[in-house]
């Protein structure tokens, strides 16, 4: 099978940092689905993977994707959940091969099947994304809980990235909350709105005056998507007391002292967490991709794809890191199809 890998981890700018690869195509075993891959999506995760990462133990490649959308072409022994022919969508898991293959192992109780309404480029956009938003504000933040006494409102910072639009289109069709988005540039603002946002902010600039201006009072819950490092001190003044707290990137340090007057409590989301740790309730992602398709289908949120490059291969793959690289996309990019095989 045709797959796109690299050896060594190390920048984009290499010759070899992605390369079109041949690999043996793999069987399922145990719950394992054997995926045909239509489309994949690009996440902030597979550029420092392959930045950081040598390749998984026993290997001389690491193939990348954490995101796809595809066809059920084989089972394995224990699957009960998909037949051969189901269309499906997920994210996989960090310890394993990606989707950035003509086929892939996935555990079935990590896939949800593709919304009816999407194409395959559509679908790819949503899994890493809607799990990592989904867990955040109903796992960690429990935003569907009263507890604080501050208003119902959540602020959002960088609502214009694949989890920050996805999040907002979520936090809007699910809770009562106001939603309050960062976004800096003109198009991002406009398309935060469009998503749903109540208020936007733009991060460039001091967060809690921004907040204060709005006259709602302090949120309850504060979701960073990015650059937390840099808003620690905002979030700190701006969140409600008793607040909560959820981040996903990675600071080189977190020091989270100023929280304590405030009794504010603090959560990672790391939407990896249960399918590698193989954790009781890891069957829950793929009961929430199900659910996420099912509000797709009814038309109460929908794709964040915003561009499509074509078709699967290392020079567009590598073209895809340098966007997610440059901190500045909106929505999600995602890679649909493979050269017919005689090209």
């Amino acid at each position: 099978m045709r797959a796109i890998a690299y050896r060594q981890p190390g920048p984009i700018d290499r010759a070899d940092a992605l390369i079109d690869v041949t690999l043996p195509r793999p069987a399922p075993t145990g719950r394992d689905i054997l995926v045909a891959v239509r489309a994949v999506s690009v996440n902030p995760v597979d550029t420092k993977v392959r930045t950081g990462a040598a390749p998984l133990e026993g290997r001389s490649e690491r193939i990348l994707g954490w995101d796809a959308a595809g066809v059920v072409e084989a089972v394995g022994p224990e699957v009960t959940r998909f037949k051969v022919g189901d269309a499906v969508y997920y994210a996989g898991n960090i310890a394993r091969d990606g989707s950035n293959a003509e086929y892939q192992l996935v555990d079935e109780r990590i896939v949800g099947f593709k919304p009816r309404t999407l194409g395959w480029a559509e679908a790819a956009a949503l899994p890493l994304t809607a799990i990592t938003a989904w867990e955040a504000l109903f796992d960690r933040l429990h935003t569907n809980d009263r507890t604080t006494g501050g208003p119902r409102a959540i602020l959002i910072i960088g609502g214009a990235g694949g989890v920050g639009s996805i999040a907002i289109q979520i936090a809007r069709a699910l809770t009562d909350l106001t939603i309050i988005a960062t976004a800096s540039r003109p198009e991002t603002q406009a398309w935060v709105r469009d998503l749903g946002a109540h208020h936007v902010l733009d991060h460039s600039r001091p967060l809690a005056a921004q907040v204060a201006s709005l006259g709602i009072g302090a949120p309850d819950y504060v979701f960073s998507t990015t650059h937390t490092d840099h808003h620690l001190a905002e979030i700190a003044e701006l969140i409600a007391p008793q607040g909560r707290f959820v981040l996903i990137d990675d600071p080189e340090s977190l020091d989270v002292t100023s929280f304590k007057r405030k009794s504010v409590s603090i959560h990672w989301e790391f939407m990896f967490t249960r399918p590698l740790l193989d954790t009781p309730d890891v069957a829950e992602q793929g009961r929430l991709l199900d659910t996420v398709a099912e509000l797709v289908d009814a038309g109460r949120i929908r794709t964040t794809l915003t561009e499509t490059l074509s078709p699967i291969n290392a020079a567009n793959l590598i073209a895809a890191h340098r966007r997610i690289e440059s901190a500045s996309t909106r929505g999600k990019i995602v890679l649909e199809g493979w050269e017919a095989a005689d090209a």
